[in-house]
């Protein structure tokens, strides 16, 4: 064979190989659902800002978000691994990676458990031991009882599988103080309550999905009436833990602020969902969702700033 067609077959072979490899971590990118966890981590940087009462060190900060990473990553893997089965039935979850077979089942099962085993390590080894069992307990909670146990039995799966996705302000308060005062526990129950009025309308969207897979989300099982009913009291509830912030944390005049008009802001929007569903139908449940996403980062932005210029 000349040497041309040699050099080209080696190209060819290399250049496919890297394309495999690339695809190849693709797709472990995607088990990880990285938007949700970029969304969980805008919570954590705030939160130790505040537990601070300034800027942490550098170094913390980081190996809190590379762990807390990690373990938001492990959990979502681990659900995509038990779920692929209603995944290959919903529109919204068939591109996955184990739905198009990008991955093995025992290629997501080993990258779950590195991860999980990874992410505890590695917090308790750069942060603090507390940091690490409340992340370990995270992943737990969100395998075990949400996915496992939760979600295809229960209507108020999404309500408690709220508490893993509220963890993250507990591991970035812990890993600064190696405690969770009354503070950091209010931070978890804003994120704890925002989670149903957020997720409710996305499961609004995709409710026909949800029904021909089987799991029972709220809008699956309830009337509009009593879905947007649940949404309004939950928008009320979560406006009322982000002004109990104020004198347990002693926040300041930027998140007092931020915290009335953001809640007033999300209130009313879900009223207007409401007028929707109790006329027997929501035709337009996105703009809450994506509204709620914009009221969280902004609350949360607005906590970070606070100590600083707080006056």
């Amino acid at each position: 064979m000349p040497k041309t067609n040699e050099k080209t077959v080696a190209t060819s072979s290399a250049g496919f190989v890297g394309s495999k490899l690339v695809r190849k971590a693709k797709a472990y990118l995607a088990l990880t659902k990285p938007r949700v966890v970029e969304l969980l981590l805008i919570t954590t940087v705030p939160t130790m800002i505040l537990a601070q009462g300034g800027f942490p060190n550098a170094w913390l900060v980081l190996a809190t978000l590379v762990g807390g990473a990690l373990s938001a990553g492990s959990a979502n893997a681990f659900n995509c691994y038990i779920d692929t089965d209603i995944d290959k039935i919903m529109g919204r979850t068939k591109n996955r990676p184990l739905v198009t077979g990008e991955l093995t089942q025992r290629e997501a099962l080993v990258f779950s458990w590195v991860l999980g085993i990874g992410s505890t390590l590695w917090l308790g080894l750069l942060t603090n031991w507390l940091a690490a069992a409340i992340s370990l307990g995270a992943i737990l909670f969100y395998v075990i009882v949400y996915t496992m146990l939760l979600k295809r039995r229960t209507p108020q799966n999404i309500v408690w599988g709220g508490a893993a996705g509220a963890a993250p302000v507990l591991i970035g308060w812990a890993a600064v103080t190696e405690s969770v005062p009354p503070a950091a526990w209010v931070l978890f129950l804003i994120i704890f309550l925002w989670t149903p009025p957020h997720y409710w309308p996305l499961s609004v969207k995709y409710q026909d999905d949800y029904r021909r897979a089987g799991v029972p989300m709220l809008p699956v099982v309830r009337s509009p009436k009593t879905v947007v009913v649940q949404i309004v009291l939950y928008a009320w509830a979560v406006f009322a833990s982000t002004l109990l912030l104020i004198p347990v944390a002693q926040m300041g005049f930027v998140y007092a602020a931020t915290a009335v008009i953001g809640g007033v802001w999300f209130i009313v929007a879900a009223y207007r969902l409401y007028a929707e569903g109790i006329k027997g139908e929501i035709k337009k449940p996105m703009p809450l969702f994506h509204l709620s996403n914009i009221y969280l980062t902004l609350l949360f932005v607005a906590i970070a700033i606070d100590p600083l210029v707080r006056f």
